[in-house]
């Protein structure tokens, strides 16, 4: 399948970091986008990121051999409807949503099965909008591919080729399957979170002792509650059965935990214990981002003195190091290292952790 023209309809975040990521790699193919936020439009025609810009899902899009759908599930699928009656019959449509089986279920209903290619990148920020698109946000990423049984083998191998080409890492999956590991690894853990701060808010006292002293652990694992609520709002209702199921395995793992301690089971306990750390130590520690967004973090020992964290912060500031959070870590149970340093990329942990052991500081990294 040769492939010269690409479309994107919506330009945010996810759309505008693979429009650039193409651009970078491809300096030959023909990006053309619709976006309803006009000054997205404008700065990707300014930065050479779009050859062309549409303020409507027209007639323009009609010369794309691949149309990135990346907007929220029901816009996507909005979206579809309107592009299926302007794009050729050879153009392949994917979309880039964390949940696959609403727009696959669209798609057999609209009779567009041969022509679509589930996209789910694995990667993200904190931060919206084209704004906020990094040519690189998706090196490393997982990015599933769900195509239909119906798709031709050379658009699914030229799916998997882009997706590679951005130094992202495909991997194939049935989308009903792809819903349910995303239940598991990334949307229960996300409902845990924001269960977790909400048990700790209301359990507080009045002097907030509870928040005052919520770090180490505590903060690493409600870290995702900080994401986007409308977002995962929407998330529960387009995977609601394999939430529902994948939740109520946990509530039962929890009830089954609560039983052995009330019983005092040790051994029970210590398998349960035992179990969970040999899975987790066993996941291959890479580079590679997964369904949660990543945390690039260092704690570095330092002298209790005037200067000592401006000290760091000038080693890293002149050596083009930029940090996302800086602070002192006064609750220590999990960590070693009072200074914590959060940084946006994992090159530049690393690259940080080479300058301040040059200058003789104890840096430890996060496992």
């Amino acid at each position: 399948m040769t492939i010269t023209t690409i479309g994107f309809a919506g330009l945010g975040l996810i759309g505008g970091s693979i429009a650039k990521a193409l651009r970078r790699v491809r300096s030959d193919l023909n990006i053309i986008a619709f976006d309803p936020d006009r000054d997205s439009l404008t700065a990707a025609l300014a930065d050479g990121t779009l050859n062309q810009a549409h303020d409507t899902l027209s007639q323009g899009f009609s010369q794309c051999d691949i149309i990135f759908l990346c907007a929220p599930v029901k816009i996507n699928i909005q979206n579809l409807q309107l592009l299926a009656q302007v794009a050729n019959p050879r153009c392949i449509f994917t979309d880039v949503g964390s949940v696959k089986s609403p727009i696959d279920q669209a798609v057999h209903t609209m009779g567009l099965s041969s022509r679509f290619i589930g996209g789910h990148p694995m990667a993200g920020s904190e931060k919206s909008g084209y704004a906020s698109a990094n040519d690189r946000l998706l090196e490393n990423a997982y990015y599933i591919l769900t195509p239909t049984p119906d798709v031709p083998r050379n658009a699914v191998e030229a799916m998997t080729e882009l997706a590679a080409a951005i130094s992202a890492i495909p991997v194939l999956l049935d989308a009903n399957r792809h819903d349910f590991i995303s239940a598991a690894i990334s949307h229960l853990p996300h409902m845990i979170a924001y269960a977790l701060v909400n048990l700790v808010r209301d359990q507080d006292d009045h002097q907030q002792h509870m928040r005052m002293l919520a770090a180490g652990g505590f903060k690493d694992i409600t870290r995702i509650a900080s994401s986007s609520p409308v977002m995962w709002q929407q998330i529960c209702g387009e995977n609601k059965e394999n939430l529902l199921k994948i939740m109520d395995t946990y509530i039962q793992s929890l009830q089954e935990l609560s039983l052995d301690i009330k019983n005092g089971a040790d051994d029970q306990i210590l398998d349960f214990f035992s179990q969970a750390k040999d899975y987790r130590d066993a996941i291959p520690k890479t580079n590679a981002k997964g369904s949660l967004a990543p945390l690039y973090e260092i704690y570095v020992d330092i002298i209790d003195e005037s200067g000592a964290i401006a000290t760091i912060a000038t080693i890293l500031a002149t050596n083009g190091i930029s940090i996302k959070n800086i602070g002192i870590i006064h609750n220590r149970e999990f960590q070693e290292g009072a200074l914590r340093i959060e940084f946006y990329e994992n090159d530049a942990a690393q690259k940080a952790i080479d300058h301040l052991r040059k200058f003789h500081y104890t840096v430890y990294e996060r496992n």
